[in-house]
């Protein structure tokens, strides 16, 4: 049975009459086991965890990203951030930057070494997207961002998509 025949026989939710399409919900979740498994052996190395990749791909996406920028981003409390910015900080992988115009406000920014280290999971997991999208036809990424963009909530849609940038495309 091919993947959008499951799809359609997926078991109806009784509450609301509608399909709950369990076969999405776990490949959702296997596919992203694996897609952070690569990362996770990295990490380790370094003692740290899934925290801590969040934070430093946002840092190093965006240089000068405000840690009020980042909660918002992460949707996290300001002690969860502390607790992960922290050791980022002591081992090298992030510094803070004092506001060129206020000051008061801090600046997220990558080291060299923090740059290294988000660049190599990066591209692990570049590698992963391009593996599962070589297969099928080139508009198949536009696909898959159009759906993964419909599974943010709408209200944060558009501001999740604006902060993305151009989309590269494939070759």
């Amino acid at each position: 049975m091919e993947a959008g025949e499951r799809s359609k026989q997926a078991a109806p939710d009784a509450a609301a009459g509608a399909p709950t399409h369990y076969d999405l919900i776990e490949l959702l979740f296997f596919a992203y086991r694996d897609f952070v498994a690569d990362p996770d052996r990295i990490l380790a190395d370094y003692g740290f965890g899934r925290a801590h990749h969040r934070v430093l791909h946002f840092v190093q996406r965006r240089p000068g990203l405000t840690i009020a920028e980042l909660l918002d981003i992460l949707r996290i409390t300001k002690q969860s951030l502390n607790r992960v910015l922290k050791e980022l900080v002591e081992k090298g992988f992030v510094e803070l930057r004092t506001g060129t115009r206020d000051k008061r406000q801090r600046k997220l920014h990558a080291t060299p070494a923090g740059l290294d280290l988000a660049a190599s999971m990066a591209r692990m997991q570049g590698r992963r997207i391009e593996a599962a999208l070589a297969p099928l036809p080139p508009e198949a990424a536009d696909t898959v961002t159009a759906y993964l963009a419909g599974l943010i909530d709408p209200g944060e849609r558009r501001k999740v998509l604006a902060q993305l940038g151009p989309a590269p495309r494939r070759p």
